[in-house]
This record gives structure tokens, sequence and C-alpha cells, in this order.
């Protein structure tokens, strides 16, 4: 058996194609949506992610911004960009970009995030909606990965072990996941004897920045591999699972780079829309 690879670039470009015709269709009703990213900071690889993100947004018909803020900012100075874009009706979509240098206290920034602009999903309102399944907006990596699995098939009934146990991935795709009437075991540094356990699943998720975790050997014949790892090894990013002897057990298997990440960016993208739908009353 070699697995099928879901290819995130191929899906993500057809979701995106569909974004565009939404997009579209509201700039006919005069609104344009509108990305707004705010970076602190001169991190070369956030701000590679951070233009990628408007690019993409761009190249569907959206506008999008860039605040840059200097290394040094205050926090009360992140605060007020960010109260700034909450009271702009131009602005639908918040980001700022994580981490943050030590002196701003990510949550408080987030925190002040107005929720309906939002689309990183990670406010605690949102968070809490997500739990309560309220309308809300998901955190663009687990709503990457659950449109990645939607190309093998159900869920229900599947037993799915989750590695990681993070607010931004493992968490909230283990609740995603169980409203899809999967069997969840979250995993993470303390599960006692966790690789040799893992044969017992169905679809393997793994998220903890960890090369090598996860060998071929290591699956159950016919599993469905997501690896959202992304670590830079010789300077060549790689993710958790051992991509050459897994690709011949597993039945389907994401590549890195190429799965999760463009589906991440794409989620930004479908949130960023939403905010603009719900911000201005159009179904």
């Amino acid at each position: 058996m070699t697995a099928e690879l879901l290819d995130g670039r191929e899906i993500a470009k057809d979701y995106r194609a569909g974004l565009q015709e939404q997009v579209e269709a509201l700039k006919e009703k005069g609104i344009t949506p509108n990305l707004t990213v705010v970076i602190v900071g001169n991190d070369g690889a956030s701000l590679s992610y951070v233009k990628s993100k408007n690019k993409a947004a761009e190249k569907i018909g959206m506008s999008s911004g860039i605040i840059h803020l200097e290394e040094d900012a205050t926090e009360e100075e992140v605060l007020d960009t960010v109260r700034r874009l909450n009271e702009d009706d131009n602005v639908h979509g918040i980001l700022v970009q994580v981490p943050l240098p030590k002196q701003v206290d990510e949550n408080k920034v987030l925190e002040a995030i107005a929720p309906e602009k939002d689309v990183d999903g990670f406010s605690p309102v949102n968070i809490g909606r997500m739990y309560t399944e309220q309308e809300t907006f998901i955190p663009c990596t687990p709503l990457g990965i659950m449109e990645l699995l939607k190309h093998t098939g159900s869920l229900e009934g599947k037993e799915v072990a989750v590695i990681g146990r993070s607010h931004i991935v493992g968490q909230p795709v283990s609740k995603l996941l169980t409203n899809e009437n999967a069997t969840v075991t979250l995993m993470h540094s303390r599960t006692k004897n966790m690789v040799e356990k893992l044969k017992d699943y169905d679809v393997i998720v793994s998220a903890v920045g960890k090369p090598g975790l996860v060998h071929g050997k290591d699956l159950k014949e016919g599993a469905i591999v997501i690896d959202v790892g992304n670590t830079v090894v010789d300077g060549k990013l790689v993710g958790d699972v051992d991509f050459e002897s897994a690709k011949e057990v597993a039945s389907y298997i994401t590549p890195v780079p190429g799965g999760v990440g463009p589906l991440t960016i794409t989620m930004v993208l479908n949130n960023a829309l939403i905010a603009a739908k719900r911000l201005n009353n159009v179904e």
C-alpha cells in the first residue's frame, strides 16, 4: 500500500476559488472584505507569514493591510492599535501575529480583539462559543485539518489520536473531531507509551513539532495521517511524521510542507469573508 497524498496546495486552490466567487458577489453589493494583520517586531519568519496571508487575501479580491509596530512597542500601543481596528467599519478581520515581544501580554491583546473580527478564533469568547457549539470563528489550523479530512471519508466511529494539547491546534481539533462523532484520545508529552499505542488508531493528527516522532512501523495499516509539525532541520522544513516510512502504511497522508499549511491560510481568508458578511448582515 502507498498512501494517497492529501495535497493541501490543490485542496486550498479549489477552496479559494469558491471564496473568490463569494468575494466578487459581496463586491457587487458594495462590500470589499478586509483582512488587517498587526505584527510587532522584525522576526523574519513572522514577517514572511504575514505577507503571505495578505498576498493570498488580495489574490481572491479582498483588501488587506499590515500594521507593523516596532519590537519595543508598548503593550498600550498594541492595545490602542487593536481598539482602533475594532472601531474601523472598513476592517472586517483582525489578526495579531504571535508570538508577541515579552513586554506585551498576549492574552490581553487577544482578549481586546472584537470577537466579531477575531478571524484567528483565539479570543476567549470565541473559544467558549466553539466548545458550546454556537456561531463563532474556529481556529484556522484545526479548521484546515477538518477540511483535509473531508477528503478521506466519514469520521463517524473512527478512533482518532491527537498528539499535542495546545490551545491553538490540539484541543480545538479534538472538539471538532468529536463533533463529527469520532472517538478522540488527546495525547501529549506525559502520555505513557504513546507511540506504542498508535497502532490502535484509525486517524493520527500530530501537532507537537518533534521531527521523526511517528514512523510507519508505529501505524495501523490504512491509518489516515495528518502531520501538523513544522520544524526546520538543516535548512529544510519537516513534520512530526517520518513521511517515507509512513506513506507505505497509511491510506492517506499529508506532506510537509504543502499539507496543512496552505489550508491554514485559506481558513484565515474564509473567516475574514464570514466576518464581512456578518458585520454587514449579508447571508
